[in-house]
């Protein structure tokens, strides 16, 4: 399997200093800038990024000089765009934070403004497109000039910009997953068939060597069944050879809740993904479990939990993503400890994301692991998937996130409300 070329942009080390000031005392023009501080990171055909930024208050303060802040991964397209002349000056773009001192809000009925403190840019060059590690800006640079005594040193900002290639394989299901498709890897203009996909939801032999974690009724397929619960599914990932690589199936029915007709966080439904034992051939060992429910508001979605399993054991659970995704539109669903972590900080809610387990699993794999691109309810879905290429030593690694995407693209079916009209006669209505 050939790669295709990432870059991995990002920005970390973000502190924030006035030289020479003493915070305590108010004539020195520091109370200009206010608690908290924040930042947008902006970057030319990408969503702005925000966070926060501390301000440093002593000398003595101890910092993470390798934390990051924000990431941006780059294609080959990407870059082709970001280093083409712009309409004004015939300038590349430029990635460009620009640093705020309080918060938005309002009090006693008067809007409160953020103050920009200043900003920084640094131009898109042909180093970005070299393919290797290169730190872009590393240290401390002014941003801003004091309001109050023009000609001393205003804000400082330091900060470390750097890139470093992240090689991706890109794969796609070539059909609806639900149809038994066969999964390409696409290289450029190229695809080359790499797994095929089996869809079932049919009684399960007790041949089967994934039947001792499997629980369907007698009707399982049933179509009236389905209008109450659906279970029973499972998915399979084949190599080329016709050997099954992984599994993805149903654990945990998806059923309505009580007083309501869609699946709620209180009882979501569950998948296991599963992968060959390698000390006991015909066995399967637990990787992964994935829950999935509907939240519903003015654009529903669907939340996909995942949680590596410690040693195959369910007891030792450790979570690894919890993404929202809009039930009509679609979306992605990742791996990212990066993107988590942040989410997690900015958070103001207690959540499974806070609880310290992201932190573990960046200091164990960090940065982007994989992505899934789905469509919403009742959509042409082909997952494209993409996996770092670090996390991947054989086809075998592959196969079990082709398992987990399909989970989570049958998961958008699976979480529909179950009172909806099923068109008769549709052997693959949900």
């Amino acid at each position: 399997m050939d790669p295709q070329a990432f870059i991995r942009l990002s920005i970390g080390s973000l502190w924030l200093r006035i030289p020479g000031a003493a915070l305590n005392s108010v004539n020195s023009g520091i109370h200009a800038i206010s608690s908290p501080c924040s930042c947008e990171i902006r970057l030319r055909g990408f969503p702005v990024q925000t966070t926060s930024i501390p301000l440093i208050t002593s000398p003595e303060v101890t910092h993470d000089y390798h934390s990051i802040a924000s990431s941006f991964y780059l294609e080959e397209s990407d870059l082709k765009a970001l280093l083409a002349p712009g309409c004004f000056y015939n300038s590349h773009s430029c990635l460009e934070i620009a640093v705020f001192s309080g918060r938005k809000g309002s009090h006693c009925g008067v809007g409160i403004k953020r103050q920009q403190v200043g900003t920084f840019k640094l131009e898109v060059g042909p180093e970005w497109g070299e393919g290797r590690p290169v730190i872009l800006f590393n240290g401390w640079i002014g941003i801003g000039k004091s309001k109050q005594e023009s000609g001393r040193p205003g804000a400082e900002l330091h900060l470390r910009v750097k890139l470093d290639p992240d090689p991706r394989y890109v794969f796609k299901f070539e059909d609806l997953t639900r149809l038994s498709p066969q999964i390409v890897q696409l290289q450029g203009s190229l695809k080359q068939p790499i797994f095929s996909c089996k869809f079932s939801r049919e009684r399960v032999p007790q041949v089967d060597p994934l039947s001792t974690y499997w629980s369907v009724s007698a009707d399982g397929s049933d179509l009236e069944m389905e209008r109450r619960e659906r279970k029973g599914w499972k998915v399979k990932i084949h190599d080329l050879s016709g050997s099954a690589v992984a599994a993805a199936f149903i654990t945990t029915p998806f059923v309505p809740a009580t007083g309501c007709d869609w699946v709620a966080r209180s009882n979501p439904g569950a998948w296991l993904i599963v992968r060959p034992d390698i000390c006991r051939p015909e066995s399967w060992q637990p990787w992964g479990k994935l829950e999935a429910w509907r939240e519903r508001g003015i654009r529903d979605s669907v939340c996909c939990r995942f949680r590596l399993l410690s040693d195959g054991q369910e007891g030792g659970e450790l979570l690894v993503s919890e993404i929202f995704i809009n039930a009509e539109k679609g979306g992605e669903f990742f791996i990212d400890t990066d993107r988590q972590m942040r989410a997690a900080a900015a958070s103001p809610i207690p959540s499974p994301q806070s609880s310290g387990d992201f932190a573990a699993l960046a200091l164990a794999v960090g940065g982007f692991v994989m992505s899934c691109r789905v469509q919403g309810e009742g959509k042409s879905s082909k997952p494209l998937v993409q996996l770092a290429m670090r996390h991947v030593t054989c086809v075998e690694d592959a196969a079990i996130f082709m398992a987990l995407a399909a989970a989570v693209d049958l998961s958008i079916e699976a979480c529909r409300p179950f009172r909806r009209k099923i068109k008769r006669g549709s052997h693959h209505s949900l």
